[in-house]
């Protein structure tokens, strides 16, 4: 863990949102579409009740409005209504776009092929992987209950945490023993950030409050261990966090309340579990060889690969040491 207590990270899905849509390079999406068959305009088969603007010549129809609806997830009916209206707008503007880009005989630019065949691959790759999570199965019952009962730290037993954080850099080779014959003594941060002024080395003081499930999953259950005004050293790659445990409350969650979190938690655990395997079955599968310099770079990560880098993320908690006027004295004191 780097130095922040970062939220926790809920799986990206890997459909792409209306907003994402909508928001990408306009005429990259539509020379795309061309590309792949496009949207033709002047096709006699079309409904007229289907076209919903005419640009020129060319017509713009529900279809396309349902397809970026569509990538938008579950909406309302008010919802997708009002965003029906904002996406024509938009479909609007990209055709006027495509069409002097096609006018200026842009898509024959290099620039432009490479990019369209680009996104076309981002596409298919897209439509790929998610035949392959459409077959993945919704949690049932008895998953979202076995978490729920494997997580009192997230339910059952939940808090709210005050921290109070150092977040330290320094390429010192020695740093973390003396920081540890620090914390023995320490009685709060306000002992450790003036011992750090002491030794020049550069450090931010900040606050922080978070609920149980805005944690790292994997460090809550020893996080959640922690006693109000008990300090614990967090390492990672990019520095160390010293954190207080300032003061917390009790604020538990039941299992009916939770059902949705789980649900939604898992699932998405689920998806991403099953994208990641089907890629490693499709490098197993595959002859993958590395040229040129990739083929040193590859070499170079294989072999850091067998080697463990960076310090244990486990958190070391010192004996809880509270001391009244430092806890009510809080960051400021640090600054």
């Amino acid at each position: 863990m780097s130095g922040t207590l970062y939220p926790l990270m809920y799986v990206k899905e890997f459909s792409m949102s209306a907003a994402a849509f909508i928001c990408r390079n306009h005429l990259i999406l539509f020379l795309t579409a061309v590309a792949l068959g496009g949207c033709g305009s002047e096709n006699g088969g079309k409904n007229a009740t289907q076209v919903v603007a005419k640009v020129n010549k060319e017509e713009i129809t529900v279809h396309q409005i349902n397809n970026v609806l569509g990538r938008a997830g579950n909406i309302s009916p008010e919802q997708a209504k009002a965003a029906g209206k904002q996406i024509l707008e938009k479909l609007v503007d990209q055709e006027l776009l495509v069409q002097q880009a096609m006018e200026s005989k842009l898509e024959r630019s290099p620039q432009v092929v490479q990019a369209v065949e680009a996104a076309r691959r981002d596409i298919l790759s897209r439509a790929y992987i998610e035949t392959v999570l459409s077959r993945v199965a919704k949690p049932n019952a008895d998953e979202i209950r076995d978490f729920y009962s494997k997580h009192p730290e997230l339910f059952s037993e939940r808090r709210i945490y005050q921290f109070q954080q150092l977040l330290i850099q320094t390429t010192q080779a020695d740093f973390s023993a003396k920081l540890q014959r620090q914390m023995e003594s320490a009685k709060s941060l306000i002992d450790v950030a003036a011992w750090l002024k002491k030794e020049k080395i550069p450090f931010v003081a900040n606050t922080s409050t978070k609920a149980a499930e805005e944690l790292p999953l994997e460090l809550l259950p020893r996080l959640s261990q922690m006693k109000d005004g008990q300090i614990g050293v967090i390492g990672g790659r990019d520095g160390v966090m010293v954190v207080q445990l300032a003061a917390s409350r009790s604020m538990p969650m039941d299992e009916k309340s939770a059902n949705d979190f789980i649900e939604k938690y898992l699932g998405n655990k689920k998806r991403a579990e099953a994208a990641e395997k089907e890629i490693k079955q499709l490098r197993e599968k595959a002859k993958i060889e590395y040229l040129g310099d990739f083929a040193k770079v590859k070499a170079d990560e294989k072999s850091k690969a067998m080697t463990k880098v960076g310090p244990d993320e486990k958190p070391e908690l010192a004996p809880a040491k509270t001391d009244d006027a430092h806890m009510d004295k809080g960051i400021s004191g640090l600054k």
